[in-house]
């Protein structure tokens, strides 16, 4: 419950226009600290625990032993940790590209579902809790590449879908 409290409090932080990406370049010392605040180490928890649901708990598990493997007593960067998950993946998602539109990008997309009888469709927009359209900025960054999971009524498993577009069926 106090991660999920954590994660409701960054979520409304990375709704404002006033927000930053949880990666990015930097130039100096104090861009480095601004970078790791506490709302970094949180939304970044939540894009992991978001593709580990999404991948299975098995190939993440999978994917952090050859991220671990391949750095041991090493450095590293975040797109070493996206190539490991790659490796696991065996290019049947490229989880790179998925997490760099979450990691580069400030704010969260809303997502929303209509259903028209059988036919359900799907479409993201930047969500902005308080928007002053003065203030408001928005380009072709705002969007993400959305793992979304579903059960039908037919069967008894878990579905995966990625909405990697504005909109889908």
């Amino acid at each position: 419950e106090d991660f999920l409290n954590l994660i409701f409090k960054a979520m409304m932080k990375d709704s404002l226009n006033s927000s930053h990406p949880v990666s990015s370049a930097v130039q100096t010392s104090e861009q480095i600290e601004e970078m790791f605040d506490a709302f970094s180490y949180i939304k970044g928890a939540s894009l992991l625990l978001m593709l580990k649901h999404y991948l299975t708990k098995d190939v993440f598990q999978a994917g952090i032993e050859v991220y671990l493997h391949n750095h041991n007593c090493g450095s590293a960067q975040s797109d070493d940790l996206w190539d490991s998950m790659n490796e696991i993946t065996n290019g049947t998602l490229d989880v790179k590209k998925l997490m760099k539109t979450w990691i580069l990008h400030k704010g969260f997309p809303l997502v929303n579902v209509v259903r028209k009888g059988k036919v359900i469709s799907v479409q993201q927009d930047k969500f902005l809790y308080h928007m002053e359209p003065e203030n408001w900025t928005s380009d072709a960054s705002d969007l993400w590449h959305i793992p979304l999971t579903y059960i039908t009524s037919s069967c008894n498993f878990t579905n995966a879908y990625l909405l990697d577009q504005k909109s889908g069926m």
